[in-house]
C-alpha cells in the first residue's frame, strides 16, 4: 500500500496492557490506585504491569516527571518515594494479599509508550512495537492518533496502518544514539 492509500486496520484479540488471559492476574483495579498516587506527588504514570502469580503477584510501576527530556527523569530518591506512598495505599485498600512484590523505576531511555496521550506526545517519533496478529516486532514512525483507541503507525514497508491501542502488546520509543565522534590525533 502506498503512503497515500487507506490505512490498512489489523485484526482484534484481548487487550494486553492491562491483563493476562488467567486467573486475576488484571491490573484494572489497581489503575486509578497508583494513578491518584503518581499523578498526587507530582509524576507521570508511564507503565503498569502486574506479573508473577496469584500467590505472590509482582506489580511493576515505572514513573517520570510529566515533559521530561533525557538525563533529567525522576531520581532513585523519587522512585523511592513513591513506592512508600503507593506501598500504603495499596495495603490500605487491600488490593493485593500480603506477598507481593512492587517494583518503581523510571521508564529509561527507550520508553514505553502505553497511553493515548503518549502516542500523542510522541507523532513522528520512532517506535518498536508488538502487535497482535503482525510477525515481528517492526520499527514504525508514529503518524497519528485520530481517536483515544487507535494510532497510525507507518510500517517499515512504507504502508501505514491503523491499529487498535488494545492490540498493541508492547510499544517503546526508539532512541536514535548520536553517531560516535571521532577521536582527534594528538601530534
Amino acid at each position: 500500500m502506498s503512503k497515500g492509500s487507506p490505512p490498512t486496520t489489523w485484526g482484534r484479540v484481548p487487550p494486553r496492557f492491562f491483563s493476562i488471559r488467567r486467573g486475576s492476574m488484571t491490573v484494572e483495579p489497581l489503575l486509578d490506585l497508583v494513578l491518584n498516587q503518581v499523578e498526587g506527588m507530582g509524576f507521570e504514570l508511564v507503565d503498569l504491569r502486574r506479573t508473577g502469580t496469584p500467590a505472590r503477584p509482582v506489580l511493576s510501576i515505572r514513573a517520570d516527571r510529566p515533559d521530561v527530556t533525557p538525563g533529567h527523569g525522576i531520581t532513585t530518591e523519587e522512585c523511592a518515594r513513591l513506592s512508600r506512598a503507593i506501598e500504603h495505599a495499596l495495603e490500605a485498600a487491600a488490593l493485593v494479599g500480603p506477598r507481593y512484590v512492587l517494583e518503581v523505576s523510571s521508564p529509561g531511555i527507550e520508553r514505553p509508550v502505553r497511553f493515548p496521550g503518549h502516542w500523542r506526545r510522541y507523532i513522528g517519533r520512532r517506535v518498536t512495537v508488538h502487535v497482535a496478529r503482525m510477525p515481528g516486532r517492526p520499527v514504525a514512525e508514529i503518524i497519528a492518533v485520530p481517536t483515544d483507541d487507535t494510532v497510525v503507525l507507518r510500517l517499515p514497508t512504507g504502508e501505514d496502518a491503523t491499529i487498535r491501542l488494545n492490540d498493541i502488546r508492547s510499544a517503546t520509543l526508539v532512541y536514535d544514539w548520536p553517531a560516535p565522534r571521532a577521536k582527534k590525533k594528538n601530534r
